[in-house]
């Protein structure tokens, strides 16, 4: 799944252009490496998103098209915030 989509659906970011636009830039980490929006996003990466001073870091446990408002909280765990 692209990240930029994975972001709207697991709900970390609310819109999918907002997302990408964080991901241009240069807001979004995938693995440690600044990610486009395009980049595959695969279950075990981390994420971390820089949002203006604070910083959420997300392991991907499930990676999934369509999620309901309850099950995209299941698709990604905290390491840190």
């Amino acid at each position: 799944m692209r990240l930029d989509k994975f972001l709207k659906v697991s709900r970390l970011i609310k819109r999918r252009t907002v997302a990408k636009e964080a991901c241009e830039g240069e807001k979004i980490y995938l693995n440690g490496k600044i990610s486009k929006p395009g980049a595959e996003v695969k279950i075990g990466d981390i994420i971390e998103i820089a949002y203006g001073d604070r910083k959420i870091k997300a392991e991907v446990l499930n990676v999934n098209e369509k999620a309901a408002k309850d099950e995209a909280k299941e698709m990604y765990r905290i390491i840190e915030s």
